[in-house]
């Protein structure tokens, strides 16, 4: 007879399964909303002044507390972590609506603000590594006749909306709009045509390469708005010939640092074997990310399109089987990194949200419109297939989910002021934000609906998980 003892009753992987059920999340929670008042207390009675370190690490106990509890939520339900460190981050952003306004200095502290845009740029970064140049250049004539299609439609649409309800707006308000709609996340179409083990179908093949042609588009179109505002801010005429000279920086800089780096990248890394110092190949990836995003600064561009050229031109062959490197990858090693601080860039973005704004009529039709027009401009994708064999419904819908991109976009738009006045205002950004998390959310179950409702394999797969769930205790 097998005596019970209180490993018998206990088996370590139940030990371990309160960590991850109901009541965990709940303490979780109790435990932000207890750190959310304490810092309030803090700050109300004056014990901390702004700019403290203790005012910064309560900020980020706060922050990575809320992000992770978001992330683990919507995860359950088979959405992105990302919109759940959103959801949270207009939860915190929006406490003076019952009252409270503890965490309101973590909008404006300096620090957290620099955090968020290292963030951003590793995101980036992490976004160039998962392609390459190579990628790019054989993606096929299909997958770039869809990325132009995806990036023009939209671009226009969101113009044209942009124009139709606001027609008071700056035009630089318009065409930052059009931007943000041409924008593809290509980090959850990817994850959604892995989990439904369609990685490498011709549809997902076209999808992931036109996203990843969206993306470089984006940027250029970013950086060339970024540039054309920053000169109109320093009172230099926008003749034609000026926004041609941005125009062609912006792509200059885009093809110019993918060729140079072609070129040097190899030679720094063969440079880097010869140092014995432990963490060379993890130093060297931040030194060429962080000096091109400082030169695409330099020339008015955004950071973030530095980092994803460097991202871009970080191959492995550039350092694999060297010794003195290690076994991991610049993925694995920048990775850390990223679970830092990235959360915070999605938090304060969410923090950034107004919901009083949505009082307003004119926010609701913005939001409204841009939804649609999001998936009306990125669905057209699907007509310029013209082998029939494909599934074009499926190739459209996986272009339609804006995601990190389209908030990162919306961010850049918040933080620009041309003349005083910011380019994206609050309301506009909050509808902006609305238009992201629909589309983000909506896209993975019709993707999936798409590419498998014929598919007899995925019939089977379903009715098995049905079973083993069943005969699981």
């Amino acid at each position: 007879m097998k005596i019970l003892n209180r490993k018998n009753l206990c088996p370590k992987e139940d030990r371990f399964r309160f960590f991850s059920s109901k009541r965990s999340l709940a303490v979780l929670g109790g435990l932000i909303v207890f750190l959310v008042f304490h810092a309030g207390e803090v700050f109300a009675s004056g014990a901390a002044a702004s700019g403290e370190v203790s005012d910064i690490l309560i900020g980020l106990v706060i922050i990575i507390l809320a992000a992770k509890l978001g992330g683990d939520l919507f995860e359950r339900v088979n959405q992105p972590a990302v919109l759940g460190e959103l959801v949270f981050g207009i939860i915190l952003g929006n406490l003076t609506l019952v009252g409270f306004d503890g965490v309101e200095h973590f909008k404006t502290s300096l620090t957290l603000e620099i955090l968020s845009e290292l963030g951003i740029i590793i995101l980036l970064f992490q976004v160039g590594l998962e392609s390459s140049v190579k990628e790019m250049l054989n993606v096929g004539a299909t997958s770039l006749l869809v990325a132009l299609v995806g990036v023009v439609v939209p671009f226009f649409l969101g113009w044209g909306v942009s124009a139709w309800l606001m027609p008071d707006a700056n035009i630089f308000t318009h065409i930052f709009i059009g931007a943000t709609l041409t924008a593809t996340s290509v980090g959850i179409t990817a994850r959604v045509l892995k989990d439904i083990h369609k990685s490498n179908t011709r549809e997902a093949k076209i999808i992931l390469g036109a996203a990843i042609i969206d993306d470089v588009m984006g940027l250029i179109i970013l950086a060339i708005v970024t540039g054309v505002i920053g000169a109109a801010n320093q009172g230099t005429e926008l003749s034609s010939l000026a926004i041609f000279l941005v125009v062609a920086k912006a792509i200059g800089f885009v093809f110019g640092a993918l060729l140079i780096g072609t070129y040097l990248t190899p030679r720094i890394f063969i440079v880097g074997r010869k140092f014995k110092v432990s963490g060379m190949l993890l130093s060297l990836a931040l030194l060429i990310c962080f000096l091109l995003s400082w030169a695409a600064s330099q020339l008015g561009l955004a950071p973030i399109v530095g980092a994803f050229a460097a991202g871009l031109l970080m191959e492995e062959i550039h350092y694999k089987n060297v010794p003195s490197f290690g076994d991991n990858t610049i993925d694995d090693l920048i990775e850390p990194i990223a679970i830092f601080l990235v959360p915070i860039f999605f938090i304060r973005m969410g923090m950034i949200v107004d919901l009083k704004v949505f009082g307003d009529m004119n926010v609701i039709y913005m939001a409204a419109a841009l939804t649609v027009v999001a998936f009306i401009g990125k669905q057209v994708c699907g007509l310029v297939v013209f082998d029939k064999s494909l599934n074009r419904t499926a190739i459209g819908l996986g272009m339609v989910p804006r995601g990190e991109v389209g908030l990162i976009f919306a961010g850049i738009g918040a933080g620009l002021v041309l003349n005083g006045v910011p380019v994206i205002e609050p309301g506009v950004y909050s509808a902006v934000v609305i238009m992201v998390i629909v589309t983000t959310l909506v896209t993975p179950p019709a993707l999936k609906w798409s590419l498998t409702k014929n598919d007899p394999d995925e019939k089977i797969r379903a009715s098995e998980e049905g079973l083993n769930s069943q005969a699981t205790p």
